[in-house]
C-alpha cells in the first residue's frame, strides 16, 4: 500500500495559478473578438481595402513634349489621369488656311511673285507666322530659278478630239480610218502627259514663250524670259476642231442650215465643254446606250485633272490653246447664225447664251480660245480674197461669242508661205495681220520650229497621233516611248492617206 502525502500550502499555490492563467485567456480572447470585429467588415468587402499610394508620373525628358505623362495606380483604385500644363496653339482661321493652300498650288507652277503677294497683302499675315514661313520658302525656291536659255527651240505639240469609246470610233464605217489617223485616245493622252511630266517637260502660253513690245521705232516681238528649275524645258500645247462636229456625236451633216445635235448614235467622242459642279470646265458625253453624263471625256478635263494633280506642270497657269471654227457652232453649240432659223429664236439665243458662259469659264481657267479658221479651209492652196473673206466671217460670227484672239491655228496646218518669214507683201498676211493676227501655226515635223518675224510670232506644231506614232515613231522620242504609249485597241496598220479633217 502506497503512501499519500498531502502539502496544504501547495495546494493553494497551484490554485492561485489557475486563477492568474484564466484572466490572461480571457484578456486574449477579449483582443482577438476586438479585432475580429474591426476587420470583419474588410473581409467581407475588398473594396474597402487601403489604396496604395500611386507611383510618381515619368517626365518627359524635354519640357517640348506633347505626350501626357503615364500615371501608375493600384488595380483595385480607378486609374487616374494628370494632365500636364501645356501651350494650346492658336487656332488659323480656315479662310488663312484655305488661301496658303491657293498661294501653293500657285507658287508650285513657279510664280512665286503672285503667290507671295497674295500672302503678304492678306489681312491674316500679322497674325499668322506660318505665312511669313512660306514667304520666306517661296523666296528661296525663286531664287533657285534659272532663265530658259534657248526657247526658240521650245516644241509644240497638238491633238484633234480624243477618243473615249475606242470600240465605237474603230468599229469600221467610214469615219474609222479617219479617227485612227488623226485622233488620239485618252488613255494615250494621259500616258503621253506622264511621260512628258517624267521628262520635265513644263507647259507654258505663247504669251510666256514670245510677246510684242513697242519701242521708239515701232512694235517688235521677243522671246520672253522663262524661269525654270534647271532641268525643266518649256513646251507649247494646242487642240484644233473644239467644235465637236455632228458626223462624230450624232447622225448627218451639220454642214448646212439645220443643226445636228447628239445622240447614242455618235462614235465614242465628248459631244460638248460644259461647267462641272466645281466650277471647272468639263465634257458632256453620251454613251452607247444614250445615258449622259459629265466627267474627264476629252483634252480640257483630263489635263485639267492632270495640272491640278501635278501643278508643277503648269507655268504660272498656262493652258491649252484651244483651236475652233465656226461653220457648226462651238464647243458643242450649235451657234452657226443660219441654224437660227430651224431652231427658233429662243432656243437659238439660249445655245449661244450657254457658249458664251462656258467660252468665259474656260478663259477664266487659263484656256486660249483660238481661231481655226471658219471653213477649215487650206489657207495656202486658196486665193488671197478667200482667206480674207473667211477671216471675217470668223471675226463676225465666232468672235462675238469666244472673245477676241490675236492666235491662228492653220486649218489642215497649211501655212500660207514657205518656211522663209512673211514678206510684208504677201497679201494673205495682210489680211490677217488686220484681222489681229500676230501668232500663226501650221503643222511641222520637226521637234520644233520657231520663227521670230520683226511684227509676229510663227511656230510649228507637231501632230501626236495615230499617223506619227504608227509610221513616225522615232520622231517623238524626245517626248514620250510610242511602244508604250500606242493603245492596243487602235486597229493597225493605221491608214496613211485617203481621210481628210
Amino acid at each position: 500500500m502506497s503512501e499519500y502525502y498531502f502539502d496544504e500550502n501547495d495546494s493553494r499555490g497551484k490554485s492561485r495559478n489557475k486563477y492568474w492563467i484564466l484572466i490572461a485567456l480571457l484578456v486574449v480572447i477579449l483582443i482577438c473578438a476586438i479585432v475580429v470585429a474591426i476587420m470583419l467588415p474588410t473581409w467581407l468587402d475588398p473594396q474597402m481595402d487601403v489604396p496604395s499610394q500611386p507611383t510618381q508620373p515619368t517626365i518627359p525628358s524635354s519640357g517640348t513634349s506633347t505626350t501626357a505623362p503615364t500615371v501608375t495606380t493600384s488595380p483595385t483604385v480607378p486609374s487616374q489621369t494628370i494632365q500636364p500644363t501645356q501651350t494650346t496653339a492658336p487656332v488659323i482661321p480656315a479662310e488663312a488656311v484655305s488661301l496658303m493652300e491657293k498661294a501653293d498650288f500657285i507658287a508650285a507652277g513657279y510664280d512665286y511673285e503672285t503667290a507671295i503677294t497674295m500672302l503678304e497683302e492678306s489681312e491674316y499675315f500679322d497674325e499668322v507666322p506660318q505665312m511669313a514661313n512660306l514667304v520666306s520658302a517661296y523666296q528661296a525656291a525663286a531664287s533657285q530659278l534659272v532663265r530658259y536659255p534657248t526657247p526658240e527651240k521650245t516644241p509644240h505639240i497638238f491633238f484633234h478630239s480624243l477618243i473615249a469609246d475606242t470600240d465605237r470610233a474603230f468599229d469600221g464605217d467610214g469615219d474609222s480610218g479617219g479617227y485612227n489617223m488623226y485622233m488620239t485616245t485618252i488613255s494615250e493622252f494621259i500616258a503621253i502627259m506622264e511621260q512628258m511630266y517624267e521628262k520635265g517637260y513644263v507647259l507654258v502660253s505663247p504669251y510666256d514663250l514670245a510677246y510684242e513690245y513697242t519701242d521708239d521705232t515701232g512694235t517688235h516681238f521677243k522671246y520672253g524670259d522663262i524661269y525654270l528649275p534647271k532641268g525643266k524645258k518649256p513646251f507649247l500645247m494646242s487642240q484644233d476642231d473644239v467644235n465637236y462636229y455632228s458626223y462624230m456625236v450624232g447622225t448627218g451633216d451639220g454642214k448646212n442650215e439645220t443643226p445636228i445635235f447628239a445622240d447614242a448614235s455618235g462614235d465614242g467622242f465628248a459631244h460638248k465643254i460644259v461647267i462641272g459642279e466645281d466650277g471647272y470646265p468639263t465634257c458632256e458625253y453620251i454613251d452607247k446606250d444614250g445615258n449622259v453624263t459629265t466627267g474627264d471625256y476629252d483634252l480640257v478635263p483630263v489635263l485639267e485633272r492632270f495640272i491640278q494633280e501635278h501643278p508643277d506642270f503648269s507655268y504660272r497657269g498656262a493652258r491649252a490653246m484651244l483651236g475652233v471654227t465656226g461653220y457648226e457652232g462651238v464647243l458643242g453649240y450649235r451657234t452657226k447664225p443660219s441654224y437660227e432659223t430651224a431652231m427658233g429664236s429662243e432656243a437659238y439665243a439660249a445655245e449661244v447664251q450657254a457658249a458664251k458662259e462656258v467660252a468665259q469659264c474656260l478663259k477664266d481657267h487659263g484656256w486660249l480660245i483660238v481661231s481655226h479658221s471658219y471653213g477649215h479651209p487650206a489657207y495656202g492652196n486658196i486665193s488671197d480674197y478667200r482667206v480674207e473673206a473667211d477671216s471675217d466671217r470668223w471675226e463676225n460670227t465666232v468672235q462675238p461669242i469666244v472673245g477676241d484672239t490675236d492666235i491662228i491655228l492653220y486649218p489642215h496646218g497649211s501655212d500660207i508661205h514657205t518656211w522663209h518669214k512673211y514678206p510684208a507683201t504677201n497679201g494673205k498676211f495682210q489680211a490677217l495681220y488686220a484681222d489681229g493676227y500676230r501668232y500663226f501655226f501650221n503643222v511641222d515635223s520637226s521637234v520644233h520650229w520657231n520663227q521670230m518675224g520683226d511684227n509676229y510670232f510663227r511656230g510649228g506644231r507637231r501632230n501626236l497621233d495615230g499617223f506619227r506614232m504608227y509610221y513616225n515613231p522615232e520622231l517623238l522620242e524626245d517626248l514620250f516611248d510610242v511602244e508604250s504609249v500606242f493603245d492596243k485597241a487602235r486597229p493597225t496598220p493605221v491608214p496613211n492617206s485617203g481621210w481628210g479633217m
